[in-house]
């Protein structure tokens, strides 16, 4: 049995998972699919104070708190930095990264350092009557629809759970300094076809940081394959749940 540890993205909740948690648990894995400060059941706690910094303690804090151990610790999107800054904090508890069509940091970087476009919401956010919320992205015309969704009952649900991102979640930097966090294997996701204007990608290095080769899969829809594409991407993490972490450190030394 695996523990997996589900991170939603910017402007998301921890309910855009419901589709993948029952399919995880019938092959019997533990999972938790939180939503951070200011999403979903934490909707009220929405401010300009909360920052990535707010949503690495949230992850940080359930891990301590429920022991969890051996996680599979999966970034969707902007979670990619919190998932980073979280395995930096607890790297003995986490058994694998999976950045899920995310944002993969470098030690010291913001939102905005790895995806620039990114400085046109904080702009946007400042010139507003807050000066701090950045809204959810509009729906665009099939095939993008919102978020990679496009059929018009998912899109209605999925609008539902939506709130706005406070900026320094965008302006926070991720911390990666703790040597331990190298020897953690990663796999990287990536939804494919749908790509909206002005997103990069950066390219994956062929070597992990652990030195073992880099580990690329790719789903063909759109950036919320969560919901598009729940029976695949569990498939997908099911397989990340066979890549036992000792081997690789073994191989690492």
């Amino acid at each position: 049995m695996s523990t997996f540890l589900l991170v939603h993205g910017a402007w998301h909740s921890g309910r855009c998972w419901e589709r993948v948690v029952p399919l995880l648990e019938s092959a019997g894995h533990r999972v938790f699919a939180p939503s951070l400060t200011g999403y979903g059941d934490k909707a009220h706690l929405l401010g300009p104070e909360v920052g990535l910094d707010t949503h690495v303690e949230d992850v940080v804090k359930l891990i301590r708190e429920e022991d969890l151990t051996e996680v599979v610790l999966v970034g969707h999107s902007y979670a990619g930095l919190v998932i980073s800054s979280v395995a930096n904090e607890v790297p003995e508890r986490i058994a694998h990264l999976v950045y899920l069509d995310a944002m993969v940091p470098e030690h010291g970087e913001t939102a905005v350092d790895v995806q620039p476009v990114t400085q046109k919401l904080i702009d946007e956010a400042a010139r507003s009557g807050s000066g701090w919320r950045v809204p959810p992205l509009p729906e665009m015309p099939p095939p993008f629809g919102l978020f990679g969704v496009t059929d018009p009952a998912d899109v209605a649900w999925l609008r539902a759970m939506l709130s706005d991102q406070p900026v320094r979640c965008l302006q926070q930097p991720v911390r990666l300094d703790n040597p331990a966090v190298n020897l953690i294997p990663r796999t990287h996701i990536h939804c494919v076809g749908v790509e909206p204007e002005g997103i990069v990608r950066r390219p994956v290095p062929a070597m992990q940081p652990n030195g073992s080769p880099a580990r690329t899969w790719e789903l063909p829809t759109g950036h919320d394959c969560m919901i598009t594409m729940p029976t695949e991407l569990s498939e997908l993490l099911l397989k990340v749940s066979l890549w036992r972490r000792p081997a690789v450190e073994q191989q690492a030394r």
